[in-house]
């Protein structure tokens, strides 16, 4: 299954709701992921840019729009980055097709 790595922020009323009620926001992000097919392979809260980091693994790109959609909805999330994420052997594949296609391309104004 593909691996997928996302990171956003909490909005004001997530964090004001958070520290009134404190949660493991893992288990409901495993459970949503679950009805999608996937499966939480880590849950991290980060300092930086972003408040958090979640590493799955899902189906297919609609799934993971469909997950990322569901969480946004409910407004205790913003500015959700998504990025798909390849093992080193899948890597090695993609250099390997990377290069024989290299072979056979033109770029741009190059002769």
């Amino acid at each position: 299954m593909p691996i997928f790595i996302s990171q956003g922020r909490y909005t004001r009323d997530g964090i004001k709701g958070m520290i009134a009620t404190p949660e493991d926001r893992g288990e409901a992000v495993s459970k949503l992921l679950k009805k999608a097919g996937g499966k939480l392979l880590a849950y991290y809260l980060t300092f930086g840019e972003y408040d958090f980091m979640v590493i799955c693994e899902v189906p297919n790109e609609q799934a993971m729009a469909s997950v990322v959609l569901a969480a946004a909805a409910g407004g205790g999330v913003s500015d959700v980055r998504t990025t798909l994420a390849l093992t080193s052997k899948d890597a090695k594949t993609v250099f390997g097709s990377s290069g024989e296609l290299a072979a056979s391309f033109r770029s741009a104004g190059m002769k």
